[in-house]
């Protein structure tokens, strides 16, 4: 029996060895067969490797979805480099950040080589990289063999987590190519079906579950940037049989006017990263004609929980624990109280979790490191609750416990009672320091397009459902609430 695929780009080399002409990326009305991804792969390899590229540099890639992102990542994995995909909307400020941390050897940029050549300005003293347009780089000829095992380190995901001073979270080809095999599993793919990454491809998600299960299971399908107002048209003419999506988008969608569009798709499946209400979960489904399932995983392991394929759907959970098909029961959990000792069924705690597919760490980053990687077990930071029947339900971010009057409140709790407000889009609590020692809660909140919030009904509301400890001692309306890169509201900003 032949070993399955161990590496990123083992994956792709032994899928064009079964299938080279088959049409496997699609972005704008452009296709490219798995034949051509590799060729194209190779020639940026060839391209990086003159620029001085060896087997563990790290060349940062800042191009957005399109599929030059795809080549130029699966060229620095050929050559054995590690590829760093970031936000293309990064200022100045951000850039510098994240390039004193991981020292890319190469940039490759597109519209943005100002702001690269500018943040680099500001590093002294520094070794200058290479900045490379995808135009510039691609060369004739063969790129050098390095030898590259699953332990290798594959891709450095940037995220700020909740602190905004950024961070390298450090994957393996191993994780990758585990999650090649298991995430077509988890949702039922087929060989017919077309993936489409809307989300960003400098996320997590869209690595590790869209791009890597295509290259494991069907075709893929880029999408530049999510657009409400263009996305049944867009998924239609990219042919896209299922896609991805968070929370916000959801939501975002379920906001729009309807309009035929939306059922003139032959979307049949949604992987949602953060489980809905169950009214807004049958509402997505039969508005948009699609199967929805949900799961949750994160930069720092792909292996979290997901709706058990095929069983009744269990609305408002995270779903069990999910495992490798063919490694099996790999994947473990505790929920853990604040005194280390484990939760019992019902009770909240932090969740901590056991796989081969976590990261080794954070890049030059021990504390932070040895902070969240204890003992082999990965201390996630979100509090959930776990029932019977190993169902997870997310509670909270374990920062987004905030103490006032001796007692533990956490801001999801509050945030879902704002959010069932008439003409509440949605809702962020946060925590600010108190006179009193410990904390206040400060409730942000955007309405619905043209309607108008009265605070002190919003704040009657909130005290008719809520113990008086956690109402908000304060509230403010916002158009809008910042959010992250992959929509998540930027609560350090509100800070």
């Amino acid at each position: 029996m032949t070993a399955p695929p161990e590496t990123v780009l083992a994956l792709l080399d032994a899928r064009v060895s079964r299938e080279p002409d088959l049409p496997w990326l699609f972005f704008e009305g452009a296709s490219w067969t798995l034949g051509d991804v590799q060729r194209e792969v190779d020639r940026y390899a060839v391209g990086l490797a003159a620029r001085g590229v060896v087997k563990g540099d790290r060349v940062a890639i800042l191009l957005g979805n399109r599929p030059e992102t795809l080549f130029a990542w699966f060229a620095s994995n050929r050559l054995g480099a590690i590829a760093a995909i970031l936000n293309p909307a990064y200022k100045q400020a951000e850039l510098v950040g994240v390039f004193r941390l991981m020292s890319p050897r190469v940039v490759v940029v597109d519209d943005h080589r100002a702001v690269v050549v500018a943040a680099y300005a500001e590093l002294v003293p520094a070794a200058a990289p290479a900045i490379s347009s995808p135009a510039e780089l691609p060369a004739a000829g063969a790129p050098p063999r390095v030898v590259v095992g699953p332990d290798d380190v594959c891709v450095l995901i940037a995220t700020s987590g909740t602190t905004g001073a950024p961070k390298g979270v450090i994957q393996t080809h191993r994780t990758y190519a585990l999650t090649a095999e298991a995430f077509p599993a988890w949702i039922g793919l087929t060989p017919a079906d077309r993936l489409l990454a809307t989300l960003p491809l400098f996320h997590i998600n869209a690595q590790a579950y869209s791009t890597m299960g295509a290259l494991a299971c069907g075709s893929l399908a880029l999408m530049r940037r999510f657009s409400a107002s263009r996305f049944w048209e867009e998924a239609r003419a990219l042919g896209a049989t299922q896609f991805n999506a968070v929370g916000a988008m959801m939501h975002i969608l379920l906001r729009t006017e309807a309009r035929p569009a939306e059922r003139e798709h032959a979307l049949r499946c949604c992987y949602g990263a953060l489980a809905l209400p169950e009214a807004q979960h049958r509402a997505f489904e039969e508005r948009f004609g699609m199967s929805l399932t949900v799961g949750y995983g994160m930069s720092e392991t792909t292996l979290g929980t997901v709706w058990p394929l095929g069983a009744p759907p269990r609305y408002g959970t995270m779903g069990r624990l999910r495992q490798h098909p063919r490694l099996g029961d790999v994947n473990r959990a505790r929920v853990v109280l604040d005194d280390g000792a484990d939760a019992a069924d019902g009770q909240i705690g932090e969740l901590w979790l056991s796989n081969p597919a976590t990261m080794t760490g954070y890049w030059n980053d021990p504390t932070q490191t040895a902070s969240a990687l204890v003992a082999g077990w990965l201390h996630t930071g979100d509090l959930v609750r776990r029932d019977a029947e190993g169902y997870f339900t997310f509670a909270s971010r374990k920062k987004d416990v905030i103490r006032r009057r001796g007692e533990n409140v956490t801001a999801a709790e509050i945030e879902g009672v704002l959010a069932a407000f008439d003409g509440v889009a949605e809702a962020a609590v946060i925590a600010v320091p108190s006179e009193l020692g410990e904390d206040d809660i400060v409730a942000y909140v955007a309405p619905l397009p043209g309607r108008a919030l009265d605070v002190e009904a919003l704040r009657a509301w909130a005290k008719g459902r809520l113990a008086d400890f956690k109402v908000p001692s304060a509230f403010h309306v916002r158009d809008a609430l910042p959010r992250t890169p992959t929509e998540r509201i930027a609560k350090h900003l509100l800070r």
